[in-house]
C-alpha cells in the first residue's frame, strides 16, 4: 500500500509498504478521510515522535475491509470512526475510566503507524459504528470536536454565560459551537488571523477580536477554553476571565511558558479556576465524549465543512507538510482522502 512515512523531523516520504493485516479482535480498515491534528505540525516538523520510522496520522475514519478472528458486531463495508488511544496495561487511571490521563497506552500516528496510509489495522474496541449514510470527512472530525467537548465538560457552562476562544483552529471552533449548545448567550473569539475570526463567527461567535487588541471588560467571560498553545495566547486567555470564572487550557506549547505578572495577579485576585484538558476519552471506552461527538456531526448539530481548507489526495502530503514549515499560506482543517 502507499503510505507517507516519517523518518526524521521533516523527512517524509510517500513509499510503498506493506499491507497490514487485521489479527485477532481487530479489523482492517481501508482509510477514507484523515485530517492533520496541530499536534502533526511540532511531532512531524520539529519534534519527532516516540519511534521512527513512522506513519502518523489519527484523525481518521475509513471503511472495514476484511474481519479478524474472533470479530462480532461488525461487518465488512461498515463506516466507522477510529479513537486513536488503545488501553493497553490497566493503571489507576484507567481502572477508573480516566484513560485521557492513562499511564500506559498505544497511540495510533505517534506511538505505532497511523492513517497517513491506505490501509489500518485497528482494534475493535477503538470503533464507533457510523450510519452508512455519514460523510466519512465528518466522522474523520469526531476526534477534534470531542477533544473541545471534553475539554467543556472540566468546566461546564450554565444558561447565560459568556464563553470564549482563544485561538480558532477546528477545537476552537468546535467549542464555539458546544458552547452555544449549552447554553451560552455570548461568544467571545481571539485569533491571530482575520479569515480565522471570520470563520469563528460562522461557528457563532458574538464579538471577535485579533490577538494584542484590548478586549472590554464587560466582555470577560465565564468560561474560556485555549486552543492555541502559545506563550501570549495563554497569557491572554488567562487574562480574559471574568471574576471567579473558568479557563481551560487545550493548546500544546512548543516551548516552555511564563505567566506575566498581570496574568498571576489577575488569575490569584480574581480566583480564577485553571484547568488542563488532555484528549477526550471517558468510561465505557472510548466515552460519551465520542457518541455524543459522531451523532452531532452526523446528524448536523454540529458544522464541519466550513472549517476544511484544504482536501487533498494522499500523494501530496509531503508537499503540504513543506508548506506548513513556511506557515505563510492559510489554513484550517487539512483533509487527506487515501
Amino acid at each position: 500500500m502507499r503510505a507517507a512515512v516519517m523518518y526524521t523531523p521533516g523527512d517524509i516520504r510517500l513509499e510503498d509498504v506493506p499491507k497490514p493485516v487485521a489479527g485477532p479482535g481487530e479489523v482492517l480498515l481501508k482509510v477514507d478521510a484523515v485530517g492533520v491534528c496541530g499536534s502533526d505540525l511540532p511531532r512531524m516538523l520539529i519534534k519527532g515522535a516516540h519511534k521512527m520510522p513512522i506513519i502518523c496520522g489519527h484523525e481518521f475514519s475509513g471503511r472495514i475491509e476484511a474481519l479478524g478472528d474472533g470479530v462480532e458486531n461488525f461487518c465488512e463495508g461498515e463506516l466507522v470512526a477510529v479513537a486513536p488511544l488503545i488501553p493497553t496495561d490497566p493503571c489507576d487511571q484507567s481502572l477508573t475510566g480516566n484513560f485521557s490521563r492513562a499511564r500506559n497506552y498505544d497511540y495510533f500516528g505517534s506511538r505505532r503507524d497511523g492513517a497517513y496510509a491506505e490501509y489500518v489495522a485497528v482494534p475493535t474496541g477503538n470503533l464507533l459504528h457510523a450510519p452508512d449514510s455519514a460523510d466519512p470527512r465528518a466522522v474523520a472530525m469526531t476526534d477534534p470536536a470531542s477533544i473541545a467537548l471534553h475539554a467543556i465538560w472540566k468546566a461546564k457552562p450554565t444558561m447565560g454565560d459568556r464563553g470564549g476562544v482563544v485561538g480558532c483552529g477546528p477545537i476552537g471552533l468546535f467549542a464555539i459551537q458546544w458552547m452555544k449548545m449549552m447554553g451560552c448567550t455570548e461568544i467571545v473569539a481571539v485569533d491571530v488571523s482575520e479569515r480565522k475570526l471570520e470563520q469563528a463567527r460562522e461557528a457563532g461567535a458574538t464579538y471577535t477580536y485579533l490577538a494584542g487588541e484590548t478586549v472590554p471588560a464587560d466582555h470577560a467571560c465565564d468560561l474560556i477554553i485555549e486552543a492555541a498553545g502559545h506563550p501570549s495566547s495563554i497569557n491572554a486567555a488567562a487574562r480574559l476571565a471574568a471574576p471567579g470564572g473558568h479557563v481551560v487550557f487545550i493548546g500544546i506549547p512548543v516551548s516552555d511558558v511564563s505567566l506575566e505578572n498581570r496574568t498571576f495577579q489577575h488569575f490569584l485576585r480574581q480566583e480564577i479556576s485553571l484547568h488542563g484538558s488532555w484528549n477526550s476519552f471517558g468510561a465505557p471506552f472510548p466515552g460519551k465524549q465520542w457518541r455524543v461527538t459522531l451523532d452531532a456531526l452526523v446528524t448536523g448539530k454540529l458544522k464541519w465543512e466550513f472549517m476544511i481548507s484544504h482536501e487533498l489526495p494522499l500523494s501530496e502530503l509531503p508537499a503540504m507538510f513543506e508548506t506548513l514549515k513556511g506557515k505563510n499560506d492559510f489554513f484550517s482543517k487539512i483533509m487527506f482522502r487515501p
